[in-house]
């Protein structure tokens, strides 16, 4: 079912509201989404709306430089990022590029991590 989430950062300088039916979160072996330890879920584009500018946040990007993680700046927090493009073998193996963002879960109020389902991305396994 649709719903409507608050979402924030730790210290609450970066605020956010989303639209998404949380059917299931994504997580990733790769090096730097094994450390942060975020749970993702991907909407359009539409769905997420920010309470503070994309201009107020710090970005990092690396590996291909096609993903764009955004961070407060305050207390390091990762509330939503534009995901990677496919790689040539991504889109030849049938993968559909994707446009919006995706949110971490972690940082909504009311979402019940442990009745969500896991998928499990094995970007370790990327070129």
């Amino acid at each position: 079912m649709q719903a409507t989430y608050q979402g924030s950062c730790h210290c609450g300088n970066t605020r956010f509201e989303v639209d998404m039916e949380l059917d299931h979160v994504r997580s990733c072996d790769c090096s730097v989404c094994r450390r942060r330890g975020a749970l993702m879920h991907r909407v359009p584009t539409q769905a997420l709306r920010l309470h503070t500018p994309l201009s107020a946040l710090t970005t990092y990007v690396w590996h291909t430089g096609t993903a764009k993680d955004y961070f407060c700046p305050e207390c390091g927090i990762l509330p939503f990022r534009r995901p990677s493009a496919p790689s040539k073998d991504e889109l030849a193996a049938g993968m559909q590029p994707f446009s919006g963002w995706a949110v971490n879960v972690r940082c909504l109020e009311g979402a019940d991590l442990d009745a969500i389902p896991v998928r499990r991305i094995a970007g370790s396994k990327l070129p």
